[in-house]
């Protein structure tokens, strides 16, 4: 079964691109491809000029790490680590040093408004908050492209907006390029542009 077929796009520096489509249409394939967690068996994909199509596990592992940030609709913070240290989890891995860890796990939290809410933990958050704290923890090793999977399914229309918002934002300030698969038309249309596709195919 090919999830994907013929399908190609770009997506530029600081561009918020919008995926939709009808479930099982392939962005989740997509959303995997992109992430470096699957390999095409078929065609190419370049990250930063790179050709990382047929990279192994290991080299596909380092590049999520420098390279990629994630944002899931569900959160996935560890709810008994504080803000702070979910936040600094990222660059642990990354082998950054305990100071800048910190500091940069601070200004991070500043930064998606939720300065001087570092001891706090995700039980004591609300979702839009949790969410703001996934964004920050995204961030953490400055990565070049921002990967986001229903970012707003799990919150209100208000908080919502506030949290597209924050993500248009930070695109424009960091110079990350993002994807956003959704099913939400309120937050494609906030988007830069917007892909649709249907069988695995780009039809708009």
């Amino acid at each position: 079964f090919a999830a994907l077929r013929g399908l190609s796009f770009d997506l530029a520096k600081g561009e918020m691109l919008a995926v939709t489509g009808p479930s099982g249409c392939g962005k989740s394939t997509l959303l995997n491809i992109v992430g470096l967690l699957d390999s095409p068996n078929s065609g190419r994909y370049f990250l930063r000029g790179k050709d990382v199509s047929s990279l192994d596990d290991y080299q596909r592992t380092l590049l999520r790490r420098t390279d990629i940030g994630f944002i899931f609709q569900s959160f996935h913070l560890l709810p008994h680590f504080s803000t702070l240290d979910n936040v600094a989890l990222p660059m642990l891995y990354a082998g950054t040093p305990s100071s800048e860890m910190k500091h940069r796990a601070s200004e991070l939290l500043g930064l998606v408004g939720l300065g001087g809410q570092e001891k706090k933990t995700p039980l004591q958050l609300s979702g839009g908050e949790r969410q703001r704290v996934a964004v920050a923890r995204a961030l953490a090793n400055k990565p070049k492209l921002l990967l986001a999977d229903e970012p707003t399914g799990n919150l209100d229309s208000a908080t919502s907006a506030e949290v597209i918002a924050l993500l248009k934002k930070v695109c424009a300030e960091s110079g990350s390029a993002m994807l956003i698969v959704t099913h939400d038309p309120e937050v494609a249309r906030k988007a830069d542009r917007n892909i649709k596709i249907r069988d695995g195919q780009v039809v708009a």
